[in-house]
């Protein structure tokens, strides 16, 4: 077989490493690609956006699946593009995709199956907004906490958590006066601020049959103890302990089937990954958002646990057999992955840094370092985005996995090189909380 994968992050990576194992595959091709995917797959000078060539240059190398990584081209459809080709193409349609493209079109799928999550007003222009928080909220003051959106695609930056009425009216501002997230922001959600613990639930559907994946758990804020703004992950870690097996099967019962049903309904049957993230509060799992692809850096973390063939299921998917594939294989071993970003990021931050130390993190046992924002420049590779490096690795246990992450990390150099420190600590502070309430549990 002969593959496709569309993309240039650490997702996509993640994508050609695991297909390119297949028994089944001869050639991957990646569109656009990145420095690190030059190394197992062979790069394609096309942009993601660009669906005609991408379309043209599957039909003259004879592509037998095309994979689509990112959210863009999805919510701009092209799947439906690469469908009306009669080309196999691994993802949900434009119409599905409306799930993570608008989160009023999320919400209403939500409503409609009766699925928890936060309560919500939906504005079109900053002064609405304004208006609603100030009168529902007359008598607080400072002290309200709230969530305000972008409706639309924001490269998951759009969520922005405010602690008081002054962060509230901050973020309204930003995103529809401002426009920092351009038309993102034509319609902007006010919610309430969900109390809990997040995890990322993925699971993979034909539409009818719905498997679902290890959890792992993101970390969305840029500094250590989770403080600083949102970005689009810097760290992972697979499995987490929030998620048992007794809760995954009520996820997949209350969450998951709802939404795959709910979506049939709207005549937007969904195919590819189903990715919800989830806020576990006291009472019952809620539903912060949907995406409609594998999450980044929570792909790497999932993959590099995977054993067996990722294409076998793809291609069951596609196919909508997926009720007879055998569920698939995981190593025991947890998994970490760790984002090395530019100096800035999220924010402005320079590119074209030479990256040194690459081959030698690389040696570090059980570690793979997937590439995201890089390129090559005068046989050497240099920065090319704000996200640059995920340094993943797996053992025993999550310290142990963490260990070799880091020590792989500490090889690497280039001008304003950072990244969070505590990628994994959550998972220590659940297991001492099981502890405490096993050993409250004897004494009673």
């Amino acid at each position: 077989m002969k593959i496709l994968v569309v993309g240039s992050g650490g997702r996509e990576h993640a994508l050609v490493w695991k297909i390119a194992q297949s028994p089944h595959v001869d050639t991957v091709f990646v569109a656009p690609g990145n420095a690190g995917t030059a190394t197992d797959a062979v790069n394609v000078p096309i942009a993601a956006e660009k669906f005609d060539e991408l379309i043209r240059f599957a039909k003259n190398n004879a592509v037998d699946l095309t994979v689509i990584g990112p959210e863009g081209p999805l919510c701009d459809g092209i799947v439906d593009a690469f469908s009306r080709e009669k080309l196999k193409v691994f993802g949900p349609t434009k119409a599905a995709s409306q799930l993570e493209a608008s989160k009023v079109f999320c919400k209403k799928v939500l409503r409609s199956a009766s699925i928890p999550c936060a309560e919500e007003q939906v504005f079109t222009s900053a002064e609405a907004a304004e208006r609603f928080i100030n009168e529902r909220y007359a008598d607080l003051g400072e002290g309200i906490s709230m969530v305000v959106k972008a409706d639309g695609l924001a490269a998951g930056k759009g969520a922005v958590v405010c602690r008081n009425r002054s962060e509230i009216f901050q973020a309204i501002d930003r995103i529809a006066r401002k426009r920092e997230f351009g038309s993102a922001g034509d319609r902007i959600l006010v919610e309430e601020l969900l109390r809990g613990r997040e995890c990322s639930v993925f699971a993979v559907t034909d539409g009818r049959t719905i498997m679902s994946l290890p959890v792992a758990q993101d970390h969305k804020r840029a500094l250590d103890g989770d403080r600083g703004p949102n970005t689009g992950g810097m760290g992972a870690f697979c499995p987490t302990q929030l998620v048992s097996e007794e809760l995954l099967l009520q996820i997949e019962r209350d969450v998951l089937v709802p939404t795959v049903h709910a979506m049939n309904r709207a005549r937007c049957r969904f195919q590819g990954i189903l990715f919800g993230g989830l806020m576990l509060t006291t009472n019952v799992p809620k539903v912060l958002e949907y995406n409609v692809r594998f999450g980044d850096p929570e792909c790497q973390t999932i993959l590099m646990r995977l054993e067996s063939d990722w294409v076998d299921v793809m291609m069951a998917v596609v196919e909508g057999r997926l009720e007879s594939l055998e569920p698939p294989r995981w190593s025991p071993q947890p998994s970490i992955c760790v984002v090395m970003a530019s100096e800035g990021y999220p924010d402005k931050y320079q590119t074209g840094h030479p990256i040194r130390g690459l081959d030698e993190a690389a040696a570090v046992e059980n570690v793979k370092i997937f590439h995201a924002g890089t390129a090559f420049k005068d046989g050497q590779v240099i920065t090319a985005g704000g996200r640059v490096l995920s340094i993943t690795a797996t053992g025993p246990t999550i310290s142990a996995a963490k260990l070799q992450a880091y020590t792989a990390i500490k090889c690497i150099r280039w001008p304003g090189a950072w990244c969070r420190k505590d990628i994994g600590d959550q998972a220590f502070q659940v297991e001492r909380e099981q502890l405490k309430e096993t050993a409250s549990s004897s004494e009673n």
